[in-house]
């Protein structure tokens, strides 16, 4: 029974899972195809935050279920390419929301809680309308 149990849990964790687009590019051609915001998240190779970010906010049940209305995207600060068509960057974790055309709704730096991150979308979405 503790066997069905755990499948189960691990497989609606997996059909929760975000679906990370690998560059800015196809995440905008994503986005003015499906009318979607996109949210970008910059970080580092070796950033012990941009992992708690992903493995504890992004990762939480609640926060998926709201980025569901974005095309998400992570990219390295490393990646020239990538850093040319964003506003310069400070720190990592950092995240930028933005439209289809790539106007900037938000941008926050460092690592957030859930309830925090939260927050921060909720502020996207007044911006957006």
């Amino acid at each position: 029974m503790k066997k069905i149990i755990l499948s189960m849990l691990l497989l609606s964790g997996a059909l929760l899972a975000l679906d990370w687009v690998k560059d800015i590019e196809t995440a905008v051609q994503i986005a003015k195809k499906e009318h979607k915001n996109i949210m970008v998240m910059v970080e580092g190779e070796h950033c012990r935050w941009c992992k708690k970010m992903k493995g504890r906010t992004l990762s939480d049940d609640t926060v998926e279920k709201r980025l569901e209305k974005y095309v998400v995207v992570k990219v390295f600060r490393e990646d020239g390419n990538a850093m040319a068509q964003l506003p310069p960057v400070d720190g990592v974790p950092t995240i930028f929301f933005m439209k289809e055309n790539k106007a900037i709704l938000e941008d926050i730096v460092g690592y957030f809680n859930v309830e925090d991150f939260i927050s921060y979308i909720d502020d996207v979405e007044k911006k957006a309308k």
